[in-house]
């Protein structure tokens, strides 16, 4: 129902040779899913889908595992099982997936996979966010650009994940502007009592908002740095202080954890 009405025709054929159907992983993968949370109306906006082996092994574990020309078929599997079992457990908010840029040839040609299972299962393509991992290495930045741009005319929100952590860093803000940053777990460790970590936080905020940009603090652990981030002005949050993420599952959180942050 969807595929036509808002992103157009994708059964055509397509000659892209990277686009084989026939390729296959040796191994297998699974999801793991962890709510992204909005504490102003004390609910789950969002779950990450995170990419996990068939015995629950780490995504680290995983990706190591993916030799460079399986890259894109890796890219694939993930998406359309991300979207498989977010389906099946009934997922209703949105769905951020992560993509590999890289594996990426024509935008218009490898998403087509992704828009097929979405309809196949039911899952509206709209509720669908693309997270760009600003700590890989990005070979052709004009490229991921073109990419980001893709999506958001098709209606998909977008995300420059562990922002502060990679290789761009405000380069790669400066190309495109996505709909959300996300803030790496490493630059807000410990903030409550890092004045440097602080500072260069709020000022990435101040920028961001300038810019049209959410931010979205991930990795939060404790209601410290929780409690700074809340009065930069930040809604959005992912993190073990509000769930871990569970294995083919929806995590919940409990209102204990509201009350005990006091994010009314």
């Amino acid at each position: 129902m969807y595929l036509k009405q808002f992103f157009g025709d994708v059964s055509s054929p397509h000659p892209c040779v990277n686009c084989r159907g026939d390729e296959t992983l040796d191994f297998n993968v699974r999801m793991a899913f962890q709510p992204i949370v909005d504490v102003d109306t004390r609910s789950i906006w969002a779950y990450e889908a995170l990419v996990r082996g068939e015995h629950g092994e780490t995504a680290a574990d995983v990706i190591a595992r993916v030799p460079p020309d399986k890259l894109y078929r890796f890219d694939q599997t993930c998406r359309v099982l991300a979207i498989d079992t977010a389906a099946r457990l009934g997922m209703v908010t949105r769905l951020s997936i992560n993509f590999a840029p890289n594996a990426v040839y024509e935008p218009a040609t490898c998403i087509r996979l992704t828009l097929a299972a979405a309809e196949r299962c039911g899952f509206d393509p709209r509720q669908l966010i693309f997270e760009v991992t600003e700590s890989e290495k990005i070979r052709d930045v004009p490229h991921v650009v073109r990419i980001i741009k893709d999506y958001q005319g098709r209606g998909f929100l977008t995300a420059i994940d562990d922002f502060g952590a990679g290789y761009a860093g405000l380069n790669l803000l400066a190309e495109f502007q996505p709909d959300l940053v996300k803030l790496d777990m490493a630059l807000i460790r410990g903030l409550d009592q890092d004045r440097v970590r602080r500072s260069i936080t709020s000022g990435i905020v101040a920028t961001c908002r300038s810019l049209g940009c959410e931010v979205l603090a991930e990795g939060v652990e404790t209601a410290a740095e929780y409690r700074v981030l809340r009065d930069m002005g930040i809604t959005r949050f992912q993190g073990y202080l509000f769930a871990r993420p569970a294995l083919e599952a929806l995590p919940v959180i409990v209102p204990e954890t509201w009350d005990a942050l006091g994010a009314a």
